[in-house]
Formats: structure tokens, sequence, C-alpha cells
């Protein structure tokens, strides 16, 4: 079954830009002038990605990303203008997942959604594979999944691949460029604050279940897996 896109903007040409681009990728596409109208076809519809513009009339992308995100992880790949610098960054924090700045390549936009999905999607992997775990915190690659001390965890798929690549290497130092290329893939290129932005969504989402330790931050060189333990 081809993937299922939401495309949410009020632009009627930026939607057939993305409508072309997707379907040319072998995927389904929706589509929603404003953000009421992106709730109702949201639900009706059951996409597998949102594709969704910021700056709307009424209801905006960042509204509209916070009604999803009360009931659902379903990723969502924002739509900027270039001087929205501080929208995109209290989109990632609220739940989205990357973003694409307007005026955008439609190729571009492709291979995003493309990591995105692929992130998004349980793998098949192989008998020596593993639920990945330290202290009370778990991923099962399998059915991407995380928890911690029993707790379910609702990730991004961008989150679920950061912890994912420090669970694998429970040891190591990581830099920004090496948790760009864990969480991105296909060489593309995000901005340090974009990268800051999910560690504290990681953070934020550990913290409300009880752990304060998830990731440390080894000022001036990178981040790197902690206890993962109860705060005390």
């Amino acid at each position: 079954m081809p993937h299922r896109i939401l495309t949410v903007d009020d632009d009627l040409h930026i939607r057939e830009v993305i409508r072309v681009a997707l379907k040319k990728a072998g995927m389904s596409v929706a589509e929603a002038r404003d953000g009421k109208e992106a709730l109702a076809r949201f639900a009706a519809e059951a996409p597998d990605l949102v594709v969704l513009d910021i700056g709307m009339p009424e209801l905006d992308g960042l509204d509209v990303c916070r009604q999803i995100r009360k009931s659902s992880d379903v990723p969502i790949l924002f739509l900027t203008a270039r001087d929205e610098e501080i929208d995109r960054i209290l989109g990632l924090e609220i739940g989205g997942d990357d973003y694409v700045t307007k005026p955008f390549s439609p190729r571009e936009l492709v291979a995003r959604v493309n990591v995105i999905l692929r992130r998004s999607a349980p793998r098949e992997v192989d008998s020596k594979s593993s639920v990945l775990a330290q202290g009370k915190l778990a991923i099962d690659p399998v059915e991407h999944a995380a928890s911690f001390a029993g707790t379910p965890l609702r990730l991004t798929a961008i989150e679920f691949g950061i912890l994912r690549a420090l669970l694998a290497r429970p040891t190591a130092l990581f830099s920004r460029e090496q948790i760009m290329a864990a969480a991105y893939q296909l060489n593309i290129q995000v901005s340090d604050r974009t990268i800051d932005s999910h560690i504290r969504n990681i953070r934020a989402k550990l913290a409300a279940a009880n752990c304060d330790n998830v990731i440390e931050t080894i000022h001036g060189v990178g981040f790197k897996l902690g206890r993962c333990e109860p705060a005390a």
C-alpha cells in the first residue's frame, strides 16, 4: 500500500507542487486548505505523515500540531518561511519531526518525507537483534516502541532515531554531526539548533516519566547517553 500523506497549505500552487512530487514518488495525497480542514481530514484519512504549513490564517500549523499531538504520534514535516526561525524551533519543540524552508526543492521535500517514514516504520531485523536498553530505558527496534520503567514513551520518528543511536553505543560520545547522520540519513543537513530542540524534547519526555539523566551534555564536544535511572 502506498504511504498516505496529508498536505496542509493555504497556497493552492504549493499544494499542487507537493502533490505532484509525492505522487511521482508513489505516495497517495490528501489536501487541506487551512487548519480546521486539516484536523477534519486527519481524522478521516489517518495519514502516515503530515506536511504542514506553519503560516496559515485562523488555525495555524503550530496549533494544528498541538491538536494532533494530543492523540497521535504521526510524523509531521513543517513548511516554513525563511524568516520564521522562532516558529521552526517552536514547531520542533511541540512535536514536529523536521521542517523544509520555502521556497523548497520538491526533490528535497520528498527525500525528507522518505527519511521520516523510514524512521517511523517497523523494521525487519535478524535473529541477533534485540531490545536496546540502559538503566530503565528500553527501545524495541522491531515494534518501534520505547519505554521507561515500563511506561510507554511517545516519541517522534527523529527522537526515536536519536535514542536508538545512543543506546546502540551507550558509552560513546556523539557530536552533533554524528547525531544528524544517525537521525536523518541521506546527507540531509540540519542546524545545530534543530538537533538541540530534539534533545530538549527527549529530555522533557523522559523527565515527565521521572528520568532526569537520559542524555548528558559534554560542553564543547557533544552528547552521550546518561544513566537512564529514575530521579531520586
